[in-house]
C-alpha cells in the first residue's frame, strides 16, 4: 500500500472576474514508504498548488480543491477536519518552502521557531527535552556551533544556514512524508548540492518519504525513485525515474531533456530550447494542453484530451501519437 495515494486531484483558481478556472486538472500519483517522488516541470504549471493541496495549505479564497482523494496511510486526508489536518501538519507529514529567505519568520530566533513545532505536537514535554531536541536537530542538519545559533535571527545567517534551519524545523517530529518546495532554488550550485546530500542522508536514516518538487530535470534525477512530468497542471508523463530518463516518451519530457546541457556539448553551443509559451489559465485548449509547441502535433491533439497510457516497463504518458514518435 502506498503511503500517499493522489487521485484525480483539480484545484481551481478564481481569477480577477470570480470565476473559478481549473489549473491542476486530474493529477494522480503514488509515494511508497521510504520513497522519492520527483514533480518536475516549468515555472506556473501547478507543482506547488498541487503539493501545498495536500494539506490544505493553499491560498484561500483564491484556490480551492475541487476534486480528487487523497489517502494518507490508508486514510482519506481530503475529507478530513481541520483539527485532523493539523494534527497531521508537521507531524506525520512535514513541509519544506520554497524560499528560505522568506519563509522564516524574521523576528523570531532560530530556537523559537523550531520549538514551536514540538509545542504543538508534544506539549507535555519539559522545555529543557525541547531544548535538547533543538539542538539535536541542529547538529543533524549539518549546522555548526549550535548552541551559539538558537538565539540567532534568520538575517544573521546565510541562505544555505536558513535553508538548514528549515530542515530541521520539518523533521522535528521525524515526519512520515516531507515535502520539499523548490528547496534548493534561492541557493548556489554549491550550496545546492550539499542540501540535496543532506536530504538524501536524512531520508536513508529516517525511512521517510519524499515529495521532491522542482523545475531542475538533472536535480530531480539525483534524488528521486519516480518522476511524474506535469505541464499545464496536468501529468504529461509519470514513472520510474530510470524509465522515464532512459526511454522519455511524452514530446514534453523529450524536450526537456533534449535541452539539459550535456558533456558532449561544444563549448558556447546553443541548447535545444523548447519554443512557445505554456498557455495562460484563461485560455486552456480543449484537447492537448502541449499541442501549440509540440513537433508532433496532428488534428486529433487539438480537439481530444489525450488518455493516459500504461506502458510495459510501468509508466504513463498522456500522448495520442507516442507510440508512433517511439517508432
Amino acid at each position: 500500500m502506498s503511503l500517499l495515494s493522489v487521485q484525480q486531484l483539480s484545484v481551481s483558481i478564481r481569477g480577477d472576474d470570480g470565476v473559478p478556472r481549473e489549473l491542476v486538472s486530474s493529477v494522480s500519483f503514488d509515494i511508497a514508504a521510504g520513497k522519492t517522488l520527483g514533480l518536475v516541470g516549468e515555472s506556473g504549471c501547478g507543482k506547488s498548488l498541487t503539493a501545498m493541496s495536500i494539506l490544505d495549505l493553499l491560498p484561500k479564497p483564491q484556490a480551492l480543491r475541487s476534486n480528487g482523494k487523497l489517502l494518507f496511510k490508508g486514510e482519506n486526508i481530503s475529507t478530513a477536519s481541520p483539527a485532523r489536518l493539523r494534527q497531521i501538519r508537521g507531524k506525520n507529514i512535514a513541509v519544506i518552502f520554497q524560499d528560505p529567505m522568506t519563509a522564516l519568520n524574521p523576528v523570531q530566533t532560530v530556537m523559537q521557531q523550531i520549538i514551536e513545532v514540538l509545542r504543538i505536537h508534544f506539549p507535555t514535554q519539559s522545555r529543557k527535552a525541547h531544548r535538547d531536541r533543538v539542538l539535536s536537530l541542529l547538529r543533524e542538519v549539518g549546522i555548526p556551533a549550535p548552541e551559539a545559533r538558537l538565539s540567532a535571527y534568520p538575517h544573521q545567517l546565510s541562505g544555505g544556514m536558513r535553508q538548514r534551519v528549515m530542515i530541521a524545523m520539518a523533521l522535528a517530529c521525524e515526519p512520515d512524508l516531507l515535502i520539499a518546495d523548490e528547496p534548493t532554488t534561492a541557493l548556489d550550485v554549491t550550496i545546492q548540492s550539499q542540501i540535496v546530500r543532506l536530504l538524501k542522508g536524512l531520508q536513508a536514516k529516517n525511512g521517510m518519504a519524499m515529495l521532491f518538487i522542482t523545475h531542475d530535470l538533472a536535480l530531480v534525477s539525483q534524488v528521486s525513485d519516480h518522476i511524474a512530468v506535469m505541464y499545464a497542471g496536468k501529468i504529461a508523463e509519470y514513472g520510474p525515474a530510470q524509465q522515464v530518463f532512459a526511454t522519455p516518451r511524452h514530446p514534453y519530457t523529450q524536450s526537456l531533456i533534449a535541452a539539459l546541457p550535456g558533456v558532449n556539448h561544444p563549448p558556447k553551443s546553443p541548447l535545444l530550447a523548447l519554443e512557445g509559451q505554456v498557455p495562460a489559465i484563461e485560455n486552456m485548449p480543449v484537447g492537448c494542453r502541449f499541442a501549440n509547441r509540440c513537433r508532433h502535433v496532428a488534428d486529433i491533439c487539438k480537439v481530444d484530451v489525450p488518455p493516459q497510457d500504461r506502458t510495459a516497463d510501468s509508466t504513463m504518458v498522456a500522448c495520442h501519437r507516442w507510440k508512433e514518435i517511439m517508432q
